[in-house]
């Protein structure tokens, strides 16, 4: 995947986007770019939403290689090169036209105290400081200056006298007089930055139509409620035909609020008023609004209210290839943050579990075990029974007290129907394998087990690479049943299940022959005896080849090595291609392949040449996998 960044500002989260490919840093078109184009730039960066795309060169025009051109993002890819785009280095630019982004973290305008990020009490960002706009001769055209800078398209009303409630802090702006086309308030004739004759009851708001505005409506919680969405000046419901979560993910998304955890109908948060807006929506869950679904036209439907459509959204867990395992993370006041682990227990994480629909709480990990997050600790000091509806509800120091570092972010596993787990070990990334399954624990048989049975386990605990595969109850002999047996795992799998197997309970094998694991971030603190332990451990597996990326700053670029016959050396560049490429980015876990550089462009190894003349089709488990 390549490098972004944003350059020629004095924000790091704004500037003009350039790409890192083929050992050159390059310039983004301005053709058809736009906000969801930036919004894939700003989340890349971590520097939240995108507030604006600008095009024509905006922030300098780059040099060097244009690389994308055509890009068309729906907002939600990990990476620019992850849209549709003409190809790497195609375009019919110039630099005049390099692109953009400014992004939330820099950005001096919000709504806040609102259940929409578009719509709002105003607030500038000033000396450090968020401050309100006063409301004297606030109007529709001051609005638009908001709503633009937001991308959160037309102003509808510019509400007045504390709408959205009193702020705090400084009143920055007061007797503004826009005309709608400025880029900033600041933009707009005023009195001066703090200087104004008012006071916060005259705190002035925003409403954008933000293409089709979406609320939650008639619950104790703003992230589940009865949908209703903005349209032609006046809010109605949708009707609940055809209505299903992917419908329901759209809207959590599209408020900030995680996962859609289902879709009630039948007016379940009581009967709207007013017009049904929309009626047999069909989407897939990844639109950035309900007005982008295939539904029957805006207005157009056969329903009454007493089919009114809602949505219960919930937390969300992160950085683990299962949706019921990952870093706990909340949505509140606009922004994910994380809970700490200061007395985080299995009663808290099954309350975490329950609202995610994903049974019964396994194992409350902390210290990070699920990477550490970032932006702000929301909880600390959690008190749960486990019989509570979400988080906020148990005791707790308040929202945004704690003494805590991100090393501390609390996770969860959850049941997920097949859990695995490492147990009778000192770290929680080796030890015997043991899955759950039908109420019970149970082990893994070690018939044909090896490295890429043990690389889906450590994948699914989010424990990085499988360093070995242990066999004969290594780590001690189980109890109870023995699940799986004669597994087949390439190692791209999401769960053992997912390899081929005899079945679930089907073996022929004795306690004695129970599979283990040592992973890669286990290893280092269980044995931490020296640095070499990696090759230690696969030098006495002489059949394992083992791969690396080594002399670049990335962990994901570099030169090609492998391991084999107990040393590291390196791969002949005859006939290399991306196809050759793509089976060690896939087995890194790295994504697609960009590029396949030869002639040791990452600088020459030492030690033997292990492979010459591959010829792989990509789709190999590894370069000892194709033919040479």
């Amino acid at each position: 995947m390549p490098t972004v960044r944003l350059v020629n500002s004095n924000s790091s989260c704004s500037g003009r986007v350039e790409i890192f490919h083929d050992g050159t840093w390059g310039t983004v078109c301005d053709d058809v770019w736009d906000w969801n184009d930036a919004q894939v730039v700003c989340q890349q960066l971590g520097c939240g939403r995108a507030l604006s795309a600008p095009g024509r060169a905006h922030f300098g025009q780059g040099s060097g290689p244009i690389w994308l051109d055509g890009l068309q993002c729906s907002g939600t890819e990990s990476s620019l090169t992850d849209c549709t785009h003409r190809g790497l280095g195609t375009h019919n630019c110039s630099h005049s036209k390099d692109a953009g982004v400014i992004c939330g973290d820099m950005t001096t305008v919000r709504l806040v105290n609102s259940d929409s990020s578009c719509s709002g009490r105003v607030e500038i960002f000033h000396n450090d400081n968020w401050g309100t706009v006063c409301d004297d001769i606030w109007d529709l055209n001051a609005a638009q200056v908001v709503c633009q800078q937001l991308g959160c398209g037309r102003a509808l009303s510019a509400p007045r006298s504390a709408h959205f409630g009193q702020g705090s802090g400084p009143i920055w702006l007061d007797d503004l007089q826009c005309s709608g086309t400025e880029s900033s308030l600041t933009d707009c004739t005023h009195r001066g930055l703090g200087t104004h004759n008012c006071g916060h009851s005259e705190d002035a708001g925003a409403i954008c139509e933000d293409v089709t505005t979406v609320r939650l409506v008639n619950s104790n919680r703003s992230c589940s409620g009865r949908v209703e969405i903005f349209h032609n000046g006046n809010w109605g419901t949708v009707c609940d035909d055809v209505w299903d979560v992917n419908d329901a993910q759209v809207v959590c998304q599209q408020l900030g609020c995680g996962r859609a955890l289902s879709a009630p109908g039948r007016a379940h948060f009581g009967q709207g008023s007013g017009p049904i807006w929309l009626d047999d929506l069909q989407c897939s869950g990844t639109e950035s609004s309900l007005k982008d679904c295939t539904h029957g036209g805006l207005g157009t439907h056969n329903c009454g209210h007493s089919k009114d459509a809602g949505v219960i959204c919930g937390v969300r867990l992160v950085n683990s290839n299962s949706s019921c395992s990952g870093r706990v993370e909340i949505f509140h006041n606009g922004t994910w943050g994380t809970v700490c682990d200061d007395s985080w227990d299995v009663n808290d994480a099954q309350v975490v579990c329950k609202l995610l629909g994903c049974g019964r709480a396994l194992l409350a990990p902390r210290s990070a075990h699920f990477g550490q997050g970032s932006g702000p600790i929301w909880l600390d000091d959690l008190q749960c029974s486990g019989t509570e509806s979400s988080l906020k509800d148990c005791t707790h120091r308040g929202l945004g007290t704690h003494n805590c570092r991100h090393s501390e972010d609390a996770g969860v596993i959850c049941e997920d129907m097949t859990t695995v787990r490492l147990v009778n070990s000192k770290s929680s990334c080796s030890g015997r394998v043991e899955i759950f399954h039908n109420g019970n624990w149970g082990t893994v048989c070690d018939d044909v087990w090896d490295w890429n049975d043990a690389q889906v386990v450590c994948q699914q605990l989010g424990c990085g690479r499988a360093l070995s595969a242990p066999r004969s109850a290594h780590f001690g002999q189980g109890s109870g049943p023995i699940w799986l047996d004669d597994l087949q795992c390439s190692g791209n799998e999401s769960s053992l299940t997912d390899c081929t197997h005899r079945g679930l309970g089907t073996h022929n094998c004795g306690h004695s022959e129970d599979a283990g694991v040592i992973c890669e971030d286990g290893a280092f603190a269980q044995y931490c005896c020296c640095h070499m332990l990696r090759d230690i451990l696969l030098s006495l597996q002489p059949d394992v080849t083992t791969v690396r990326l080594v002399n670049s700053n990335s962990s994901c670029s570099g030169r090609v090595e492998i391991f084999h016959n107990g040393n590291w050396g390196t791969v002949c560049d005859d006939v290399w291609d991306v196809n050759d490429a793509q089976v060690v980015c896939q087995q890194l876990g790295c994504g697609k392949a960009l590029s396949a550089p030869r002639r040791a462009h990452f600088g020459q190894g030492s030690g033997p040449i292990w492979l010459d003349d591959l010829q792989c089709s990509g789709t190999e488990s590894s370069l000892k996998d194709c033919e040479d």
